[in-house]
């Protein structure tokens, strides 16, 4: 088997052990006699797999009783109208512009209410993120928005905005599980699983239950009420069966591993490894104010294009694979999820030195 480095900001890098017990499990799911892909979602089997994987992500995140886990499907973009619909109370809420997917939320909002920016870092290619110490929210606002991991720029909020009291909703899709989190510090916490967790085709939500109720905006449609979701379990409908499990055994997988606290460890050794060569090196240059800088990705250049092109090129072959940045950055990102090794890491590092010997 020959499996190569995947540096990919999503779908992303999975724990071998996860893909492993997967593929056992494909034609005989725990002696069923069919894969998880073709029971009902409404078998007992199921029922297992989904109240596990609940129980186990409520135990890692220490998350409150009065919390709702939803596993929902249309991904992080279609929360972007869902947060709206269920919050905008009164049609007025605050969003903290730190790239591309804060941007299309706060543009969402705005066909449902007014939408007011908070602070904006796109003055510097959103390469930082911006005081959020004394935000002017007002007092009709009905909640405050952020996206807490800017996967595309390689910035992270390590310190929470001052809501002045208002709910504070977070995408955290990127950065989901990465680090201890307090739960009690967020009305709304959801992500796309893509890029830390699971496969594509799941969004997670954790709810403060006191804002799950038929209390939407006039036109929400049925599916983007949080109380349909909360109250049929998230089998109002067929949910992604798939993805909910192979989360299911990320979550086992992650408690195996020592759990968050664990992980955090891991992941800043991993970064600091990469961020110690990219602050030491005269061809590459990491992109982002280093107080704000990701665990998760992180976005460097050389300055060149042709040259960041030969590096990508080089890479793949050297079995570093999905290392192109996005087109509004440019240059390389290197994502460095739970599921990225160590080892994966330093062979970043140890052929950026070598490229650097030819190039630089």
């Amino acid at each position: 088997m020959n499996r190569v480095y995947n540096f990919s900001a999503g779908p992303a890098v999975l724990p071998e052990e996860v893909l492993k017990k997967a593929a056992e499990e494909m034609m005989d799911f725990q002696g069923s006699g069919m894969s998880i892909n073709e029971m009902s979602h409404r078998s007992k089997a199921f029922d297992g797999v989904i109240e596990t994987a609940e129980k186990d992500l409520r135990e890692l995140l220490q998350i409150p009783e009065n919390y709702k886990v939803l596993f929902l499907q249309g991904g992080a973009s279609q929360q972007f109208a869902a947060v709206p619909m269920n919050l905008m109370k009164k049609k007025k809420a605050g969003y903290v512009l730190t790239g591309q997917w804060a941007k299309k939320a706060f543009q969402e909002a705005k066909l449902y209410g007014e939408a007011v920016a908070l602070a904006d870092s796109s003055d510097e290619t959103y390469a930082y993120i911006p005081d959020c110490s004394d935000l002017p929210v007002t007092e009709d606002m009905d909640y405050v928005y952020i996206c807490e991991n800017n996967t595309i720029y390689g910035t992270k909020f390590h310190t929470l905005p001052d809501t002045k009291g208002k709910d504070l909703v977070a995408d955290v899709s990127s950065c989901y599980l990465s680090e201890p989190v307090d739960i009690c510090k967020y009305a709304v916490m959801y992500g796309g699983v893509q890029k830390n967790i699971g496969p594509a085709g799941l969004v997670i939500s954790i709810i403060r239950e006191d804002l799950i109720t038929e209390d939407c905006l006039p036109g929400t449609p049925t599916m983007l009420k949080w109380k349909t979701q909360a109250d049929n379990g998230s089998l109002y409908n067929t949910p992604n069966c798939w993805s909910i499990y192979i989360c299911g055994l990320v979550f086992q997988w992650l408690k195996e591993q020592g759990g968050l606290a664990a992980m955090k460890t891991r992941n800043e050794e991993k970064a600091k490894i990469l961020y110690d060569y990219l602050d030491g090196s005269k061809l590459f240059k990491g992109t982002v104010r280093k107080e704000d800088r990701s665990l998760m990705n992180v976005p460097f250049v050389t300055g060149d294009d042709a040259l960041n092109d030969l590096f990508v090129k080089e890479a793949t072959a050297a079995g570093l694979v999905s290392l192109k940045g996005h087109r509004s950055v440019g240059g390389m990102r290197a994502s460095i999820y739970n599921a990225m090794p160590k080892a994966g890491v330093e062979k970043l590092v140890t052929f950026m030195e070598d490229f650097e010997k030819k190039h630089g």
